[in-house]
């Protein structure tokens, strides 16, 4: 269950920072209600998985889902360039994930 809640947690992380570059300094409504409701869900379940799971590789997955899903966000609907390079980066970063899971 932890690890479930870890990488829920790791998604909203995708939501808040999204909706971060969204607020235009916290001056647009939704967009920092998103943010804040976000942050607070991730942060929430962050704790509750970092019960059970080391906070070496709690946070690592939790950044690193958060991380790569910003990026696809960014180059998929924010307008962010595409790369090979890019995508070979965050290629590394999944291998590093999926390495912290099975090493626990």
């Amino acid at each position: 269950m932890a690890w479930f809640v870890l990488v829920v947690s790791g998604i909203l992380e995708t939501v808040w920072a999204t909706a971060l570059s969204r607020t235009e300094g916290f001056t647009r409504l939704w967009p920092t209600v998103t943010f804040g409701v976000a942050l607070v869900l991730s942060m929430a379940g962050l704790a509750y998985a970092l019960k059970s799971i080391p906070v070496g590789t709690g946070y690592a997955v939790w950044v690193g889902i958060g991380a790569i899903g910003t990026a696809i966000v960014g180059m998929t609907w924010m307008g962010e360039g595409v790369s090979l390079a890019k995508i070979l980066c965050l290629l590394l970063l999944v291998s590093g994930i999926v390495g912290l899971k099975l090493l626990h």
